[in-house]
Formats: C-alpha cells, sequence, structure tokens
C-alpha cells in the first residue's frame, strides 16, 4: 500500500507543476477535420446550389457603392434590381482571398492562425440578459458585465478569442453603445476581439481610438486586434445595406471582418439542412464578392452561422442537435474552399447552467470542433438561444472546451506511442500495472488533459470534501477573478488620452485604476 500511495503522490506532484506551453496536451490550432456529416459528392452538391443560388437568384437591395464595385468586379445588375455574381466572379473572389489568416491579440502571444482545419474556440453573442446561477433570476446586461466576462475569458486558456457577449443595455446612445462595447473589450483581454456596429460613423470613431490603443494607424495596421462580426445580409439573399457600410469602412481601415449569414433552417433559410448549408454559402461567398471588389485578399472569414427552428413553435433552437450538424457542414464546405471559416455552436436553449445546458454546450461544441471548424463562437456562456449569458458559464465551459479540443487533437501513434517495449517491461518484468512505469509520468501531462472544476474524487473523497458542485467552485472562481484580475496591457496614459476624446461609461474604479 505504501508504494501505491508513493506513486500516488508523485503523480500529484507532477500534475501540480507548472506546465510549459511545449508540454500541455492541446494548443489552439489543433487539426480537426475527423467528423465529416457530408460526403465528397454531397459536399460538391451544395457548392453547385450555392453558386446556382448566387448566380440565378441574386441579392436584393444592394447599395449604390456595392453595386457600383460588385459590377466594376463583373457581377450583373439584374431589371429586377437584384445583383447576381456568377461561378467565375465568386472563383476570382475565392483565389484573390487570404487563406492564411492572423487574428492578432494584443499580446502576440494569443494570435491565432485561421487556416485550413485548424480549431479554435470563441464567445460570441448578443444577449439581453445575465443569468445569476445562485438566484436563478435574470437582469438586463450593462456595461460592466461586459468588461468582467472579458476579464474572465482572459483566464480561459481553452477560449482562444473574445467577441462581444452581451448588449450594454444601459447606454442608450447607440455611438456610445458601439464604442464602449469596443472599449470595454479590449481593456478586459489581450486576446483577439470581435465586436459589431450598426452604423459605419461608429466604425469610423472607433478606428479611431483603436489607432490611439495601437499607438498609430500604421500600427493598428499592421497588428488589427479586433475584427468586425457584420451582419450584411438579411436571410434570405437581401444585402443590410447599413451593415454593407460598416463593412466597407472596416475593409478600407484595415479590420478583419467576418461575413455573417445567421439564417434560420424553416424561417429564413430552407427547412432541409442542405438547403440552410447552402444558401449560407450563397450569402457568404456574396460578401466575400464585396469585399475582394473592396480590396483584393482583404482579412476575412466565412461566417456561416445557419440556426434551427423547432418547427412546433418557429422558435429559435440554438442546443439542438441539427444546430451541431449544420455547423459542422459548414465548416466542411469551408474546407472545401480552403477558407478560412467561422460558425456558431455551442449554445443552450436552457436558461440555466445545468444538466441540459452543459450537454447542448458539449455535444454540438464537439462535432463542430471535431469538423474543423477554424472558429466556433458561441462556444461558451450563452443560454436561452443567445438571449442569456453566465459569467460563471465562461469557467465551466473552459473546461468542456479543453475536453473537446482534446478529442481534436485526436491518437498520435507511432513507435514510442505504440508502446510495445513498455508492455513488454510490464507483462513480463511481473510488474502488473503501468503506474509506475516512466512513460506513465512522462506523458501524464502530455496525453492526458485535466479539468480545472470537474472533479473526478471517489465518493468517500467527495463526501469529505464538502460534496463540491462545478457550479459552486465556477462561482467563487468567478468572484475571485473579478477582485483580482484587472488588465493593465493599455498604459493610463492611453487610456486617459481615450477618455478625454471619447464618452467612456466604465469608471476607472471598476477597472481598478481608481486614484
Amino acid at each position: 500500500m505504501s508504494r501505491r500511495s508513493g506513486g500516488r503522490k508523485s503523480r500529484v506532484a507532477l500534475r501540480s507543476a507548472p506546465l510549459t506551453q511545449e508540454m500541455k496536451p492541446v494548443h489552439p490550432g489543433e487539426q480537426g477535420g475527423h467528423y465529416k456529416p457530408l460526403s465528397a459528392e454531397d459536399v460538391v452538391a451544395v457548392v453547385d446550389n450555392s453558386y446556382r443560388i448566387l448566380e440565378e437568384i441574386g441579392f436584393n437591395q444592394a447599395t449604390p457603392h456595392c453595386i457600383e464595385t460588385c459590377t466594376a468586379y463583373g457581377a450583373v445588375m439584374g431589371n429586377d434590381g437584384r445583383l447576381r455574381m456568377s461561378r467565375d466572379v465568386v472563383e476570382k473572389a475565392i483565389a484573390s482571398s487570404e487563406r492564411n489568416l492572423v487574428l492578432h491579440g494584443q499580446d502576440p502571444a494569443h494570435d491565432l492562425q485561421v487556416s485550413g482545419s485548424r480549431v479554435h474556440f470563441s464567445t460570441a453573442g448578443a444577449a439581453v440578459m445575465v443569468v445569476d446561477p445562485v438566484t436563478k433570476t435574470h437582469r438586463e446586461s450593462q456595461a460592466h458585465d461586459l468588461y468582467d466576462m472579458a476579464r474572465i475569458t482572459d483566464t480561459c486558456e481553452h477560449i482562444h478569442m473574445f467577441q462581444r457577449t452581451c448588449v450594454l443595455r444601459d447606454i442608450e446612445d447607440t455611438y456610445a453603445m458601439e464604442l464602449n462595447t469596443t472599449y470595454n473589450a479590449i481593456m478586459g483581454t489581450t486576446k483577439h476581439v470581435g465586436a459589431s456596429w450598426t452604423d459605419a460613423r461608429n466604425v469610423e470613431k472607433t478606428l479611431e481610438m483603436l489607432h490611439l490603443v495601437a499607438g498609430s494607424e500604421q500600427a493598428w495596421r499592421d497588428r488589427p486586434f479586433v475584427s468586425q462580426s457584420n451582419c450584411f445580409v438579411v436571410p434570405p439573399m437581401k444585402f443590410a445595406e447599413e451593415s454593407l457600410e460598416c463593412l466597407r469602412v472596416a475593409v478600407e481601415g484595415g479590420m478583419p471582418v467576418l461575413l455573417l449569414s445567421a439564417g434560420q433552417a424553416g424561417a429564413t433559410s430552407p427547412p432541409c439542412l442542405a438547403g440552410a448549408v447552402s444558401q449560407a454559402w450563397a450569402e457568404t461567398l456574396g460578401g466575400l464578392v464585396y469585399v475582394n471588389a473592396i480590396k483584393p485578399g482583404a482579412p476575412a472569414i466565412l461566417g456561416t452561422w445557419p440556426f434551427v427552428s423547432d418547427l412546433r413553435t418557429g422558435a429559435m433552437s440554438g442546443g439542438s442537435p441539427e444546430q451541431g450538424v449544420l455547423s459542422a457542414a459548414c465548416a466542411q464546405v469551408g474546407q472545401y474552399f480552403g477558407l478560412p471559416t467561422g460558425t456558431g455552436a455551442g449554445m443552450s436553449d436552457s436558461k440555466l447552467p445545468n444538466f441540459q445546458g452543459g450537454a447542448e454546450h458539449a455535444s454540438n461544441a464537439a462535432v463542430t470542433a471535431l469538423s474543423g471548424a477554424n472558429i466556433v463562437y458561441e462556444s461558451a456562456a450563452m443560454y436561452s438561444s443567445l438571449l442569456g449569458t453566465c459569467p460563471e458559464s465562461l469557467l465551466l465551459d473552459n473546461d468542456v472546451l479543453g475536453a473537446c479540443m482534446r478529442m481534436v487533437k485526436g491518437v498520435e501513434v507511432n513507435e514510442e506511442t505504440l508502446a510495445f517495449d513498455v508492455v513488454k517491461e510490464v507483462c513480463l518484468g511481473e510488474k502488473g500495472h503501468y503506474l509506475g512505469s516512466d512513460q506513465t509520468l512522462s506523458v501524464m501531462q502530455s496525453e492526458y488533459i485535466y479539468p480545472e472544476l470537474f472533479n473526478r474524487m471517489t465518493p468517500n473523497e467527495w463526501d469529505e470534501a464538502g460534496q463540491p458542485e462545478a457550479l459552486e467552485l465556477a462561482i467563487q472562481q468567478k468572484e475571485k477573478i473579478l477582485s483580482s484580475h484587472f488588465p493593465r496591457h493599455v498604459s493610463d496614459d492611453t487610456d486617459e488620452k481615450i477618455r478625454a476624446q471619447f464618452p467612456i461609461f466604465l469608471s476607472r474604479e471598476a477597472m481598478g485604476r481608481g486614484d
């Protein structure tokens, strides 16, 4: 017994030692593509259907700039007011697109290589309510909630970028709300940030603020650390005029763009999943034509985000299994094109971080990651089909996403991992187990991932520890982070310049910068 106890103590000591980056079992950008909901023939059929939608149906309500730019690129404006794009025109845009995209963090350690089947996880959403898991109540989201969630995300290893999770409901002016959305996010984390705007003038003003943070306009253009999430299309196949202008300003301003199509199967996109994927890709490829017509090779992510309707009620069902299948299929088509892709998966229809919430988050995030989606947005902390968000769930979902990424990494097979010599030593040497073998000790941290909050205690150990629950631990961890983690990557001098020039609502005291 003492020998076994000693072995356990040595393993515990190894596990508690800090890991170097090289030793960690998973890393941002693990290669996915193992799960393929579509056959090779299915992918070609979907792609051909998308081209046909663009060429024969086209888009309604294009702006004058979009019409002028796209027709100069080869698109055709019909007498019926619809802008159509031939296969040749779309393929020209695809050929000139940036395929090896880097999303920069303010800290280069958080730069994301968005290409091939590399997988990353991101928050996203526009929740109007924040869930309190203690009281099981909802309240309107406020400015400080976004800053707090950015700070929590800054500590989460398996959430690789931070896109807006909630709306700043306490700021009524649209310009101030959109500016402060970006400010609160970039001040709370050094990871890449995603934000959105409804007015092109607000994008221009936000770019001025980002130039201050970067140090100059050129420094910003060299390493743009904020991307624009842009719903430039209103499914089915109708442009959103204000969003097109926001898109134009972003592209001209050197900001990466997420070309977002968010049709809802059975409502604003076809009820059959193949049709929903086809329309999503047609819509995002149309956006790609416009982007490349403005600036060939401008950094763009194809944001195919088809959502699901519960056809019994018409309500959105973000936690449905079809959501994961749709997102995975979209990612598979993206790999066919060789384009950077982003899709939405990992949200829940549950109102709270409970069993339903965890099951829906995990199942949809896992299949989408396994498909090789470059960025899985909305992968953490989103409930009530995006109406609610929960800060504590960022920490719970961090464990979930770490497990998903371990699945993506898969099994490494080589002479060492096949372990014939280790089997021989244990069996012929009459050791009887592998617990103390050199290989076990050497790979226990690189081959296996361990959760931060989910426990693996025996029932007796769990009783002796006071029967801890993961949610309780997440609540405690959230409070600890919010009371101590105040990122200072933006200097006080720069912050004062921002505050002198722009209407910033978040107090310096709330940021741990009070005098």
